[in-house]
């Protein structure tokens, strides 16, 4: 049974039999599933090169609830406040535990247990806390400290580096005693009892965030500073849609899960470890991809993050500049110039990919990681990004490694690259990956644009490499080979060539865009990764083929697994849980397909175009150049609210422009803007004083 009453809380009385399924809680920080052995802190690995993996922290609230007599089971996450509650209901009273890792104190797990009567009794009210903890863990070896104020402390540090003399992170718990029973005795009604644990990097960090806990619970703000924390967070995001319950929840499900991937609003730490596929609750040895870091943060993640959350998306970026001395070591290893950003990243941008064949050939890695920085600029106009914040030197660096890496072409005059992976990694070794060269093509187009903005040289070799760099291309068939070779109608693993058209936006003529999604969609594995369908589902609604789009769309609700919206990466199940690749995909393919929201340099354009079944779409907290907008988007009826002016108005005035009639309307902090479209006609919403020199 699962509550279908409101869609953003998962209610059921049976969990999962696979505990794989069972949700996952995180901060950015830290990272649990229920009831689990085991948490994750991120940037803490243990193992060296291919055997870096998230280390297993052992969780001493890893704890759950019984009564003696028989009673009713509710287990309900609530993604309003990021809350998993376990309610038991017997005759004669209810007990609830809940369960959070706090969204504002990141070091913070936290346990709680409400014991309230049902009918007046003589008698007491126990229920029995069965604990898994143990204080060990075959990544740290852990000893005991001295108790702090009421707590059990432990320490340890990792037992192998991420490289040959790097360090071995410390890990610091203390916690408050869980008891094995906790008792109501019989003149009260009802009873609260409260467990903290603090997971840190140092003593001093730790004892500082216990006091924290402490005072916060003296104070009766434990829960709802956690809980006004989620508010904030859900303020300024809305992803809803009226017309389909199954697709407005998974929408709820994959905002709320890849938000708990992310650090607070508020964290200026830049402590940031990366987003893996399977997020930080999982990761260990030999699973989910042993919680490393790769294209899928940059390329299906960040997107739908960061056109909500400017600040959470240069978190991503910030990631990828602390990785700039692994990315230069791993070009030099090479023999090539510049940097090379691992295919698996975990902390010192090192390869850390278990076999080396990923890391040597899959090189689109490079292109993925500066569409990132080029969207935040776009979305931004940050410039401190890329000035104090280095974003240049990782921009430049990938335009110095194309350039190295490329090989010229007498007989065609085209730069090729050989023996690469592409994203179908059904083949390696393969000479002009169609996705790997056109992503090259717009990171070398970024890095000029780039350096004439900062006032910067631009070597030549850069727009060079840039114009003539092949792009593989069947005259015949108007399509784009996969790569040089390709056998079209081979299987392929999963969305590739059919990326051309976005995220990179290559322009192409709209026959042979259909082409190519119609050429590999017939040849795609249907167990293939989860995110794929929602790329092809942007295909098809630019080309305004909106039920073929949904149809499309809602295979991918075969990788949910219910009750708690857990995406699995393959459709049966198998494959990385809390699949965060999959639910950024499917979020793409709402906030950027049915909107036709295409993020480019001298505007932020749109094209709606919903299917049948659905009445309309809301969008909270859009965030373009500062200014926060609220979007409704109905069958050919727009409504923008400019609910938030940028801090920079005099310089970012925007205005939508209707492309039709070439109308100017002003946006204005709280006039709604409503006007009527044409289906498949372009709109923009634009700067009208930009002082950009774009």
């Amino acid at each position: 049974m699962s509550s279908d009453l409101d869609p953003y809380v998962f209610t059921t009385d049976t969990l999962p039999s696979d505990p794989r399924f069972l949700p996952p809680l995180a901060n950015g920080l830290l990272g649990w599933r229920v009831f689990n052995s085991v948490l994750h802190m991120g940037g803490v690995y243990n193992g060296e090169g291919g055997h870096c993996h998230r280390a297993d922290v052992p969780c001493p609230v890893a704890v759950k609830a019984e009564m003696e007599d028989a009673v009713q089971h509710i287990y309900s996450l609530n993604t309003n406040t990021g809350i998993f509650t376990h309610t038991l209901t017997s005759a004669s009273a209810t007990a609830s535990q809940s369960l959070y890792c706090h969204r504002f104190y990141p070091n913070m797990i936290v346990m709680e247990v409400l014991l309230e009567r049902q009918v007046t009794s003589d008698q007491p009210v126990s229920v029995n806390l069965l604990s898994s903890f143990t204080p060990q863990s075959k990544d740290i070896v852990f000893e005991t400290g001295p108790g702090y104020k009421g707590g059990s402390y432990i320490l340890g540090q990792t037992s192998t580096a991420e490289f040959p003399g790097g360090s071995c992170p410390s890990v610091h718990l203390i916690w408050t005693p869980v008891p094995s029973t906790l008792v109501l005795p019989p003149e009260q009604s009802q009873a609260r009892w409260g467990f903290i644990l603090v997971v840190a990097n140092s003593l001093d960090s730790a004892q500082t965030s216990f006091d924290e806990a402490l005072g916060l619970m003296a104070t009766g703000n434990l829960r709802p500073s956690h809980e006004k924390a989620w508010k904030e967070l859900w303020l300024q995001s809305k992803v809803e849609v009226s017309g389909s319950h199954d697709l407005n929840k998974a929408l709820i499900g994959c905002m709320f899960y890849l938000l708990s991937a992310f650090p607070s609003i508020h964290d200026d730490s830049r402590s940031f470890g990366g987003v893996s596929p399977g997020g930080l609750s999982n990761g260990g040895d030999g699973q989910d991809y042993w919680g490393h870091v790769f294209w899928d943060q940059d390329i299906w993640m960040y997107p739908g993050i960061a056109l909500f959350y400017p600040k959470l998306a240069r978190a991503v970026l910030e990631y990828r500049v602390g990785t700039v001395d692994g990315a230069k070591d791993n070009a030099q290893k090479q023999g090539y110039k510049g940097l090379k950003f691992p295919w698996e990243s975990a902390v010192s941008g090192r390869e850390v990919c278990p076999e080396d064949i990923y890391g040597q050939q899959e090189i689109h890695i490079n292109g993925d990681v500066t569409l990132a920085f080029q969207h935040y600029l776009y979305l931004t106009e940050d410039l401190s990004m890329f000035k104090e914040g280095r974003g240049s030197e990782v921009v430049y660096g990938v335009a110095d490694y194309w350039f190295s890496r490329v090989n010229w072409n007498p007989d065609d005059q085209m730069y090729h690259l050989l023996g690469v992976m592409p994203p179908d990694e059904y083949y390696y070794n393969v000479n002009n990956s169609v996705y790997t060269n056109a992503a090259a093509k717009l990171s070398l187009q970024f890095a000029v644009e780039l350096a004439n903005l900062l006032q910067d040289a631009a070597p030549k070799e850069w727009q060079e490499v840039a114009e003539h760099i092949k792009i593989p291309f069947d005259q015949e068939s108007q399509y784009h080979p996969e790569f040089d070779g390709y056998t079209k109608g081979h299987p392929v693993k999963q969305a590739d060539t059919v990326l051309l058209g976005y995220p990179l936006g290559l322009p192409m003529p709209p026959d042979v865009r259909r082409n190519d999604l119609t050429i590999y969609e017939q040849v795609t594995d249907p167990n293939g990764p989860a995110m794929t369908w929602g790329m092809f589902a942007i295909g098809w609604l630019e080309l305004g083929e909106a039920e073929k789009a949904q149809r499309l769309l809602e295979k991918c609700f075969k990788n949910i697994q219910g009750p708690f919206q857990v995406w699995s990466e393959s459709s049966d199940g198998s494959g990385a849980v809390n699949f965060l690749t999959g639910m950024g995909g499917f979020l793409q393919a709402v906030l950027f397909g049915y909107t036709g929201f295409r993020v480019q340099k001298d505007c932020l354009a749109f094209s709606p175009l919903l299917p049948n079944d659905i009445q309309e779409l809301c969008l909270r907290g859009m965030n373009y150049l500062g200014s926060k907008m609220d979007w409704l988007l109905r069958k050919e009826e727009v409504c923008i609210i400019l609910r938030e002016q940028s801090h920079s108005a005099d310089t970012f005035d925007l205005q939508v422009v209707l492309k039709e009639s070439g109308m100017k309307i002003p946006l204005t902090p709280g006039q709604p803007v409503t006007f009527h479209r044409q289906p498949g006609s372009i709109c923009k919403v634009e700067s009208a004083t930009s002082c950009w020199p774009f």
